[in-house]
């Protein structure tokens, strides 16, 4: 943790990018009594672990956490950006809530989310912002260079 927290360093708020993405966890490492408290689901790839991320307007990871693979991106939505100050909230179709939408707009920030189709009133959104998401994909792109990453071998969440 300390060395995420050394390469963070000053992040630019302006802009927050926040997603998530699916690793699979090593089949030796995946303990059956305790899944739920390590962040182990079942998912399409069997075993897994979803990772996560808010990043900066620079591409800089800001808050990275990791909850169980067949979990949705929801469910870590509020925390992952809890407390920390942007002006634009920028995300994916998988985090349009109205939840989410009003805890954004509380803290002050604009949502810059595409509404989902099912949505009998589309809200409006940023697309020309909303261009500048892949920010996060490229630091998923990065992280899952390493093998350590791409592939879950430890037992427990913390690590």
């Amino acid at each position: 943790m300390r060395i995420f927290e050394a390469i963070s360093g000053d992040p630019d708020l302006e802009y927050l990018m926040v997603d998530g993405s699916i690793v699979c966890v090593h089949q030796h490492e995946a303990s059956k009594k305790h899944r739920d408290e390590e962040a182990v689901g079942q998912s399409r790839c069997g075993l897994s672990t979803r990772i996560h991320a808010a990043v900066d307007a620079l591409g800089n990871p800001v808050r990275l956490l990791i909850g169980p693979g067949q979990g949705s991106e929801m469910r870590q939505a509020d925390a992952l950006i809890e407390g920390i100050p942007s002006d634009y909230v920028i995300a994916d179709k998988g985090y349009d809530a109205d939840t989410l939408i009003d805890s954004i707009k509380q803290a002050g920030a604009v949502p810059v989310i595409p509404p989902q189709s099912h949505r009998k009133t589309p809200r409006h959104y940023d697309k020309h912002l909303y261009q500048d998401r892949n920010l996060v994909e490229h630091l998923f792109q990065k992280l899952k260079h390493y093998r350590r990453i791409a592939t879950r071998y430890e037992r427990l969440a913390v690590t």
